[in-house]
């Protein structure tokens, strides 16, 4: 019998690749994926999609209305930053940061893995080509697996969580390489932070940009690719 791991799925390309190396790695995968009032919800969908395709035991999709505590671009009605030059995507914190994201997913990913009697907890954070969220750092990641260890039951009586960061050293477009090794369906996976109705991504978010940099890098032609509702402005430079 396979040992559990739950899977933190957002339907994006980093949480994507980390589900198939969970995978990989011989584990039955439960993934979750969380509604939390972002305005990027078609990534709930892309999640469903590839939480299918990649064959999770279970796929949960949690609400909680992270809106109401307000606080970011994602969750309210300030806009999202577009065409960031790279150095300020590397420099500063930008209003799409949610508060507390990681720590809340991850709390809710650990209380699942407690209950299915799962060690293994999954989430795709990187710190090499991200936008500068404190919450994807390696040192929030071995801190939090220290939370585990002192604020559960089964931390209590012994028990070692684990959570795992795959892709937190690597570039968007290793990434990239990696999901396509292990058959990820890049495809349906979804970045923009500010799509349109349709779902058809802005071209110009730092999500949109860094996915755009990562293909390049990695000489491949995105499979999502849609004509964009802005144009792009040259890329990243």
């Amino acid at each position: 019998m396979k040992p559990r791991a739950v899977v933190l799925l957002s339907g994006g390309l980093d949480s994507a690749t980390t589900f198939a190396v969970a995978k990989r790695d011989g584990f039955e995968i439960h993934a979750l994926s969380v509604d939390y009032g972002q305005r990027h919800r078609f990534e709930l969908r892309a999640a469903k999609r590839i939480s299918a395709a990649l064959g999770a035991k279970k796929h949960l999709i949690l609400k909680i209305d992270l809106s109401v505590v307000g606080g970011s671009a994602l969750t309210g009605h300030m806009p999202v930053p577009k065409d960031r030059p790279e150095k300020q995507m590397d420099g500063d914190i930008p209003s799409t940061y949610v508060p507390a994201r990681n720590t809340i997913l991850l709390a809710v990913a650990l209380g699942w893995a407690e209950t299915l009697g799962a060690k293994d907890i999954y989430i795709g954070v990187n710190a090499v080509d991200y936008s500068g969220y404190p919450d994807c750092r390696p040192e929030f990641i071995r801190a939090f697996e220290r939370v585990a260890a002192l604020g559960t039951k089964a931390g209590v009586e012994g028990g070692r969580f684990r959570i795992h960061a795959p892709l937190a050293n690597r570039t968007k477009a290793q990434i990239i390489r990696k999901a396509v090794a292990l058959g990820v369906p890049l495809k349906w996976t979804h970045s923009c932070y500010d799509p349109d109705p349709k779902g058809r991504a802005c071209g110009r978010c730092d999500s949109c940009r860094l996915r755009e940099k990562g293909f390049a890098e990695a000489g491949m032609q995105d499979p999502a690719r849609t004509p964009s509702i802005r144009s792009n402005k040259g890329g990243i430079h």
